[in-house]
């Protein structure tokens, strides 16, 4: 009996040290595949203040969290069981569906663009989009869906020779430490004129100073944010599609911008590895941003054009009083008309009887019944 039960404990301690060595391989890839995508990451953290802005202080971290919430929704619920399957079965069309969606990126980043040159919102001003936080939240979360599958595709192609179990592992961890460390930084970025504000109350005169100054700053950072995260945008997106092209089988852009960043990178000595990213980030950002600007415009004219049916469609009563008040213009003038006909033949004749007799006919007087005596 005591020998069963000892080769028992030591089979599970076989099991526990086994699942303990699995779950260190797990946790090394995982950080090896999130390594990878921390451009992404950075880019996504850079994305998501933007969001956030004129909001009322109150109403920021939880928005943060319900973008958050949806983030993980779509890693776990949509990213991860696609592209596992996709993996699995269909791997060659990973490339085209996430080329899909640096498109979207493009467009989105492009929109942006032009809503700061045309100096308007295209998505409304005032109080109305201040607290539509619905649509906010569901455009956030749309961003975040591209910005992540580029995440755990990136974080896939680390682990491509795990076994399936791995894999989904192994990017379950990845998605709940990118989706901590993002929407923890991005909450930590929009109270910090809080913290800022609290710090200033303190009686300590350095704390205090470094509180005012750091709510003077946020405004300044979270505008420079706004701007990074839609250069991250046009940068990401373009990247997407200049891999992709390759991948893909067109080489040509791929090969040119490559070119760029090794000269860029031979040329300038210790700095070669700063420049050289730079250079390939900036003619994605350019490729991003025509890719968006065609798509912009596209789009603007396809809602141009449905516009008028639109409003048509929408006012049908003004159709119809506008075509009754024409009718009733129309009656109203062949009346006129008429009348105007009629009374011409009389005064023709009368005018035509003064010609031939030469005198003025004699007009009737009332006479109340009696005739006129001469």
């Amino acid at each position: 009996m005591s020998a069963g039960l000892a080769a028992l404990l030591d089979d599970v301690a076989v099991l526990a040290r086994a699942a303990a060595a699995s779950v260190d391989d797990v946790g090394v890839a995982a950080a090896k595949a999130g390594a990878k995508a921390a451009g992404v990451v950075i880019d996504d953290a850079a994305v998501t203040p933007q969001y956030v802005r004129g909001l009322a202080a109150e109403r920021e971290l939880p928005i943060v969290k319900r973008i958050a919430i949806g983030s993980l929704r779509n890693k776990f619920l949509i990213i991860l069981p696609v592209i596992l399957l996709l993996s699995e079965f269909l791997p060659f069309l990973l490339t085209p569906l996430l080329m899909i969606g640096g498109a979207y990126l493009c467009f989105e980043g492009a929109e942006k663009v032009w809503e700061k040159v045309a100096h308007h919102d295209a998505h409304g001003d005032g109080d109305e989009a201040r607290v539509d936080e619905k649509t906010l939240v569901a455009g956030a979360i749309r961003t975040d869906l591209i910005l992540s599958a580029e995440i755990m595709v990136i974080s896939l192609n680390e682990v491509a020779n795990e076994t399936f179990w791995s894999r989904l592992a192994i990017l379950a961890v990845v998605a709940v430490v990118m989706t901590v460390l993002v929407y923890g930084a991005v909450g930590l970025i929009v109270k910090m004129d809080d913290v800022g504000l609290r710090l200033s109350q303190l009686p300590n005169k350095g704390t205090a100073s470094f509180g005012r100054g750091l709510v003077k700053a946020m405004p300044k950072v979270l505008s420079a944010l706004s701007v990074i995260g839609t250069a991250a945008m046009l940068w990401v997106g373009g990247h997407i599609l200049l891999i992709g092209t390759d991948e893909l089988g067109f080489h040509p852009l791929y090969e040119f911008v490559h070119h760029m960043e090794e000269a860029a990178h031979d040329g300038t000595g210790a700095f070669g590895g700063i420049v050289g990213w730079l250079v390939n980030t900036v003619a994605s950002a350019i490729i991003g941003l025509i890719v968006g600007g065609l798509i912009v415009a596209v789009v603007t004219m396809v809602l141009k054009m449905r516009k008028p049916k639109a409003d048509a469609a929408a006012h049908p009563d003004t159709a119809s009083h506008a075509d009754t008040a024409s009718h009733a213009d129309t009656a109203s003038h062949a009346d006129a008309a008429a009348h105007t006909d009629a009374a011409a033949p009389a005064d023709s004749v009368s005018h035509a009887a003064t010609k031939a007799d030469g005198v003025t006919p004699a007009v009737a007087e009332p006479t109340d019944g009696h005739p006129t005596e001469k």
